[in-house]
């Protein structure tokens, strides 16, 4: 792709072109989920990495400085997003012993407690069950049956490419739903 093309699709995409977003997209998708395997070895997590890459990508557009070149701003998030998630996990490996305790700990909770949790989980899906049938579904697909992201799109008979755009999509609009919430209540 020419480089006055793709500054013409970045900007399209700013510009919340749907069509657009999703055709960067395609167009880098493949770069960054290679680059994202090669250091996490995973590829379910490389999967949700890759996303999570280019949900910030597509919030940051307005950021990219066409002075340099769009893949490399792409594989710096991505890097950076990899970074993060291996602190993350070494996080989770010094707390380990933590987290026996936070389970020890559920269980001399209150019933109010307990009930609040519960409460959290009800207004959740709540929320989810509000969402259009597609987002419903998709989130549904990869968060409570955990399928994976091929497994999701034979099953509702779409690309994998635009799976992955509706998880994305989904996970966004649950995300500021559920901000929304939080400050009503």
């Amino acid at each position: 792709m020419k480089n006055t093309d793709l500054i013409t699709l970045i900007s399209l995409a700013k510009n919340k072109n749907q069509k657009a977003q999703t055709q960067l997209i395609n167009l880098f998708w493949v770069d960054v989920f290679s680059f994202v395997m090669k250091k996490v070895q995973n590829d379910n997590v490389a999967d949700e990495l890759t996303v999570s890459v280019f949900s910030k990508v597509l919030a940051k557009l307005d950021l990219y400085d066409p002075n340099f070149q769009f893949k490399t701003w792409i594989l710096t998030i991505a890097q950076n997003s990899v970074i993060d998630y291996w602190r993350k996990k070494s996080r989770e490996n010094e707390d380990s012993t933590d987290n026996f305790d936070d389970f020890k700990n559920h269980f001399a909770l209150s019933p109010e407690e307990l009930l609040i949790s519960a409460e959290d989980q009800k207004q959740i899906v709540t929320i989810i069950e509000s969402l259009d049938s597609k987002y419903q579904d998709i989130l549904r697909l990869r968060f409570f049956e955990e399928k994976s992201i091929k497994e999701i799109a034979e099953e509702l008979n779409i690309t994998v490419a635009n799976t992955k755009v509706r998880i994305m999509r989904a996970k966004k609009v649950l995300s500021e739903l559920l901000k929304t919430k939080e400050f009503e209540d």
